[in-house]
């Protein structure tokens, strides 16, 4: 749904979904051996909604950071993680939980898809998140060209994954 019709106003999003795994805390590493669980909601998709999915390595999972209160979203600039030793940058340079919509969006490897249930790993996504949408992850949307980052980001994700 929405309001103001040239992109201006609110959307109304409803989940698909929601993650079940055994890690229900937030954590900021150790993600690449987590198996997950979407769990599709029937009433929102259909069963054929996930026809030939399983032909697919990855997927693409875009999901709300249902934790985070407003009143600790990051509007403007912050150092990574609290760690002053990295620069401050914008909520924008960032992939941090505390951003302004709340949203998150992963790439994981699917396992396996059984009915509306997707078994995936290394979703960094705790038990209980809602999902708001799935897509397959497709080479050709992956990045062309060379790709650049700072020094801090490639320290921040050592043990991420």
């Amino acid at each position: 749904m929405s309001q103001g019709g040239t992109g201006t106003g609110y959307y109304e999003v409803l989940p698909i979904g929601t993650i079940a795994c055994a890690r229900d805390t937030v954590m900021d590493d150790d993600w690449g051996n987590v198996e997950s669980t979407v769990r599709l909601d029937g009433t929102r998709v259909g069963a054929e909604a996930v026809a030939g999915l399983e032909e697919f390595s990855h997927l693409e999972v875009v999901f709300l950071f249902h934790r985070v209160p407003s009143d600790a979203v990051v509007p403007g600039a912050r150092h990574p993680r609290g760690n002053t030793e990295w620069p401050r940058v914008g909520v924008l340079a960032q992939r941090a939980k505390n951003r302004v919509n709340r949203l998150g969006v992963s790439r994981c490897e699917l396992i396996r898809v059984s009915g509306l249930d997707l078994t995936v790993r290394a979703l960094d996504a705790i038990d209980g998140t809602p999902v708001l949408d799935i897509k397959p992850y497709m080479a050709e949307f992956g990045p062309r060209g060379e790709v650049r980052q700072p020094e801090w980001s490639r320290e921040l994700m050592r043990n991420y994954f």
